[in-house]
């Protein structure tokens, strides 16, 4: 059959590890044979983002807000250990985060659902969705080893050259410092895409941090999100018969243990960063949560939710046959090419995305799945498939749904 065209490009982010031998077989047989595919590639592997000093990274997302739609691989935050195994030129910081600042979005992260998996949370009905804040906080941070004895400070000099200063510790001894940040704009954005996403999906939207404990920095953000909603969102949720509340987060993870779900739960960079890979775990798997990136412009950045499957790479190399699930950036590719024909106004290629999520699920429904969801669905006498021919029955079944 003739070959679904596209007008604009995508922005494609490669990645790291077992991730980046996914993303070319999933392009090998699910995109290509189907799509005269055209992206602008930027490899994000974590060898050429030490080569550019990690230059990539931020031409990638200043391309990603130059053609609207980007699709991500996962990719690799370094460590100590990486620092040696990859001779890095030093501890490059998330390349999310990176990206998540110069896009200044939120994230919306919810559970890929399908018969078979059932969430280990029995009451959960219905999909939780998280919103994660994507600026600032811990992958913003600066970090300073302390050597020994000593005063450390925190220190803010005004542009007028008023200063404010406040002791952080007296040490006496060695220890660490770790000083994190964030912007009223960039909390109000947040804030305004959260309610703007649960209006759009009718969704309840629940709001936690600690500032029962974080005093200023926590109830900075309980209060530009009170005062927004107040402002511009209270009649619209009302008439739409949804609801905003506050809570602590630790109270909000106890409520969400007993919940049905179906409502969204915004949360700090970091919070929701842990609690989106809570979810998709009692949803079955890190590998069933789809991820996207959306900025106050109309931005999207498509990915998986999860890492870069070390492990199995590891196995990968050794040669080992590995069974490694590759729903969610399978999802990031359909997510992305919907979107991309949305804003271009290619029927096909919407169709498409619909058809091959569908193609995916019903691999899955069908008994075929990788170890994985094997280890825990509720389907009797399921084949379990390799990382490669899961893919390629997921290919089977699309084809059969285009004849």
């Amino acid at each position: 059959m003739e070959k679904i065209k596209m007008t604009t490009p995508l922005v494609e982010m490669d990645g790291d590890e077992m991730t980046r031998i996914l993303w070319k077989m999933i392009k090998d047989e699910l995109i290509l044979p189907f799509i005269d595919l055209k992206t602008e590639y930027y490899d994000l592997g974590l060898e050429y983002r030490n080569e550019t000093n990690d230059k990539v990274t931020i031409d990638s997302a200043e391309a990603t807000k130059k053609y609207g739609v980007a699709v991500k691989c996962a990719t690799i935050t370094p460590n100590a250990a990486r620092m040696d195994e990859y001779n890095l030129k030093e501890m490059w910081k998330s390349p999310n985060g990176t990206i998540r600042a110069i896009l200044d979005g939120t994230v919306f992260r919810a559970p890929i659902q399908v018969k078979g998996i059932d969430p280990c949370v029995k009451n959960w009905e219905k999909p939780i969705t998280l919103a994660r804040h994507a600026y600032g906080d811990v992958y913003k941070n600066t970090e300073i080893k302390v050597p020994g004895a000593g005063k450390a400070e925190l220190v803010f000099t005004g542009a007028d050259g008023q200063e404010i200063r406040k002791v952080i510790h007296e040490f006496t001894g060695s220890g660490v410092i770790q000083g994190i940040h964030n912007t009223d704009k960039s909390i109000t954005s947040f804030a305004k895409s959260c309610f703007n996403y649960a209006l759009d999906t009718k969704q309840d939207l629940w709001f936690a941090t600690k500032d029962t404990i974080s005093k200023v920095y926590d109830h900075n953000f309980k209060d530009i999100f009170q005062d927004v909603y107040d402002s511009e969102f209270k009649e619209q949720f009302e008439a739409a018969g949804i609801e905003y509340f506050y809570t602590l987060i630790d109270d909000a993870v106890a409520r969400v243990m007993k919940a049905k779900g179906g409502f969204i739960w915004a949360c700090k960079n970091y919070d929701g960063d842990v609690m989106s890979d809570m979810v998709s775990s009692a949803c079955g798997s890190l590998a069933m949560m789809t991820s996207v990136l959306v900025s106050p412009d109309g931005v999207y950045e498509y990915e998986a939710a999860h890492g870069t499957v070390q492990r199995h790479y590891y196995k990968h190399l050794a040669g080992e046959e590995t069974s490694t699930n590759s729903v969610a950036t399978i999802f990031a590719w359909t997510g992305a090419l919907r979107k991309r024909g949305e804003l271009d106004s290619i029927k096909e290629l919407m169709e498409f995305a619909d058809k091959l999520d569908k193609a995916t699920l019903g691999t899955i429904e069908s008994g075929n799945m990788t170890k994985d969801l094997a280890l825990i669905t509720s389907l009797k006498d399921v084949n379990v498939l390799n990382s490669e021919d899961f893919i390629k029955a997921v290919r089977n079944n699309l084809e059969n749904s285009m004849k």
